[in-house]
């Protein structure tokens, strides 16, 4: 018996055509960051030959302008701590809802090209701001792209030793400590990181123990203003080791 397959053709032909169309946006899309790329590229050349030249704020501008030639990082909210972050920080958000256990897409060779060039811009944005003496602004620099990046580490570790706060020297001895399982073996820089975190560790106790006194010195300071209006201050109360790991408070006249 012979069957025959009927088709209703004006169906077909106008999923081909959207089969078609999708195809045309991905390529689309593929030639736009391809684009991107390469303007990008050309202005981290012109921002390298602006640092050479030692015209830092020209050469941030150039690092700056190609950063933003490049599409932004997406994003998924799926994630608490994404969702905790702002969306003005150079990513995308992704607010489709997708299946609890659907497996993300990996990101395609070109994507992947983007990362790279965006991590090598917010380092080299971080070498600009250093030579410019904005600290902070080097220790805010991006590294979601590549936290692994070892040029940024170190750009960022350098950073903030020069804030020299308890966090940021904090923040220095977790990128000392990561560049240290970076480097490959034998390289000449696992000895000058090992000396550096030798050299943080009573930096970090130091800034540790001067932050507390002045939180300690302020909150003090406070108490008085209160206590003062009743003939009393903080000296009227002392604290002293209970031997459990806490301790028992005593007024004192």
């Amino acid at each position: 018996m012979l069957f025959v397959a009927s088709f209703d053709w004006p169906d077909v032909q106008v999923r081909c055509i959207e089969l078609l169309r999708e195809e045309e946006i991905k390529l689309s899309a593929v030639l736009s960051h391809v684009q991107c790329l390469e303007k990008a590229n050309e202005l981290k050349l012109e921002g390298n030959e602006l640092f050479k030249a030692s015209k830092w704020s020209e050469a941030l501008v150039a690092y700056r302008t190609g950063l933003g030639h490049l599409p932004r990082r997406k994003r998924s909210l799926k994630h608490p701590a994404d969702r905790e972050l702002s969306s003005d920080d150079g990513t995308e958000e992704d607010h489709d809802e997708a299946p609890q256990h659907a497996e993300q897409e990996p990101p395609s060779e070109v994507e992947r090209e983007c990362a790279k060039a965006r991590a090598v811009l917010h380092s080299n944005i971080a070498a600009c701001l250093t030579k410019l003496d904005d600290n902070k602004g080097v220790i805010d620099a991006s590294l979601e792209d590549d936290p692994h990046y070892i040029k940024a580490l170190q750009r960022r570790a350098a950073a903030s030793e020069k804030v020299d706060s308890w966090s940021s020297l904090a923040r220095a001895q977790d990128d000392y400590k990561l560049l240290l399982e970076l480097y490959p073996a034998g390289s000449p820089e696992m000895a000058r990181t090992k000396r550096a975190l030798q050299i943080l560790e009573p930096r970090v106790q130091a800034a540790q123990k001067r932050e507390t006194d002045e939180m300690i010195g302020k909150l003090k300071g406070l108490g008085n203003s209160v206590l003062g209006r009743f003939g009393l201050s903080t000296d009227n109360f002392k604290f002293e080791p209970n031997g459990q790991g806490g301790y028992s408070m005593n007024f004192v006249r």
